[in-house]
């Protein structure tokens, strides 16, 4: 399988790049990975990259985009950070990678048993990470059930993923609220803004509509 050039990204449509992401994580799962020669794409890439989709994942060694989605050099625009929550910088990459280099398809991407949500479920405190646990709270706070404040923790893991599904669907709405840029593009059609959950078991990907 060859990189992606300028003339396959132009043919390529938001629904179509959803449907190859669904595909890639199909062979995944099945563990039949796409025939590809990677040094053959670094030098196909050297010049120029025309990735399809980008996607904001959590750092979690176990949820690469590129391996989960069987994807190779060039294929996607990969932003990771603990939580996959959404901040200045994050949006202005994916401004970049959607309206300047063109990829068709924007995935927030959670996983089960997600480490930044079970610390954002345990209120934790600890240095640089205090921060980065405040941005993922408000989804704490969001999920009311359980109401029994001994079961709103991280031993709960029922809870936890519930937090990292509302976690993925505020990033959305936080991606909309605050780029007038993706989201005009969003609303012309010109891109796809989705979330996923990953589950760390099975190795299968849910796509939220």
């Amino acid at each position: 399988m060859k990189a992606h050039t300028r003339e396959t990204q132009a043919t390529m449509t938001p629904d179509k790049a959803l449907q190859f992401l669904k595909e890639g994580n199909e062979r995944f799962q099945n563990n039949l990975k796409a025939n590809r020669n990677l040094l053959q794409q670094v030098n196909e890439t050297a010049e120029g990259q025309f990735p399809f989709a980008t996607i904001l994942s959590c750092i979690d060694s176990r949820v690469s985009a590129e391996l989960v989605f069987d994807q190779g050099l060039g294929d996607i625009f990969s932003i990771r950070i603990a939580g996959n929550f959404i901040n200045q910088d994050i949006l202005g990459s994916m401004e970049f990678a959607c309206k300047l280099a063109g990829t068709k398809l924007l995935v927030v991407l959670g996983h089960t048993c997600c480490g930044a949500v079970k610390g954002a479920c345990d209120h934790a405190r600890m240095g640089n990470l205090t921060t980065l646990i405040n941005k993922i709270e408000p989804a704490v706070f969001a999920v009311k059930e359980p109401q029994d404040e001994s079961k709103r923790n991280s031993s709960n893991l029922e809870f936890v993923d519930e937090v990292a599904k509302v976690n993925v669907e505020m990033a959305i709405e936080n991606i909309r609220n605050q780029s007038v840029i993706l989201r005009d593009m969003e609303q012309e059609g010109s891109i796809k803004i989705v979330g996923a959950m990953y589950d760390l078991a099975t190795g299968g990907v849910t796509f939220y509509d």
